[in-house]
C-alpha cells in the first residue's frame, strides 16, 4: 500500500442518471470514495446503509460520499430507491478506476474482483486515509471519527 498522503487518481464516471461525475467536481471538499462489489447484496447493502445513516454528520464535516462499482446505472437507481441512499453512486463498467485505486484483486476462494475499500480524500485531492478491508457494519461511524481526526490536524 502507498503511504498517505498521495494524490488521488483522477476519474470521470457516469452516475446513476448517466451524467458524468469527476473527482474535480468535488474540489475544495472532503470525499469519502468507497468501492464495493455489487448493488443490493448483503454486505454492500449493510455498508451503504451505514454510510446513508451517517451522511448528515459526514456532510456537516464538509464531505461527500461517492460509491463505485461495476453495476449499471439502472441497478444503481434501483439500489438507491430501495434503500433510500442519499449519496452518489458511479458506474465503472471497465474497472479502470477501480484498478487505479487498487480496489481490484484476489478475494476469497481464489476469485478475483472488486475489493471493499474506502478512501478519504482531502480538499486538495490527496488521499489521507485508506481502509483496506472494510467491515460494512458501522463503517459510517468509523468515517465520521476519522474525518474529525484528520480535520483536527
Amino acid at each position: 500500500m502507498i503511504p498517505v498522503p498521495y494524490p488521488a487518481p483522477s476519474f470521470t464516471l457516469p452516475d446513476s442518471t448517466g451524467g458524468p461525475v469527476s473527482l474535480d467536481s468535488f474540489a475544495g471538499k472532503w470525499v469519502v470514495l468507497y468501492f464495493y462489489p455489487k448493488d443490493d447484496t448483503p454486505g454492500c447493502t449493510t455498508e451503504a446503509c451505514s454510510l446513508r445513516d451517517a451522511r448528515d454528520d459526514i456532510a456537516e464535516l464538509g464531505a461527500e460520499i461517492v460509491g463505485v462499482s461495476k453495476d449499471e446505472a439502472a441497478a444503481h437507481e434501483k439500489f438507491k430507491a430501495k434503500h433510500a441512499l442519499n449519496f452518489t453512486l458511479l458506474t465503472d463498467a471497465d474497472g479502470a478506476v477501480i484498478e487505479s485505486y487498487g480496489a481490484w484483486g484476489p478475494k476469497q476462494f481464489g476469485k478475483v474482483g472488486i475489493l471493499r475499500k474506502t478512501f478519504i480524500i482531502d480538499p486538495t485531492g490527496q488521499v489521507r486515509k485508506v481502509y483496506g478491508r472494510v467491515t460494512p457494519d458501522g463503517h459510517g461511524q468509523q468515517i465520521i471519527a476519522e474525518l474529525k481526526k484528520l480535520q483536527a490536524h
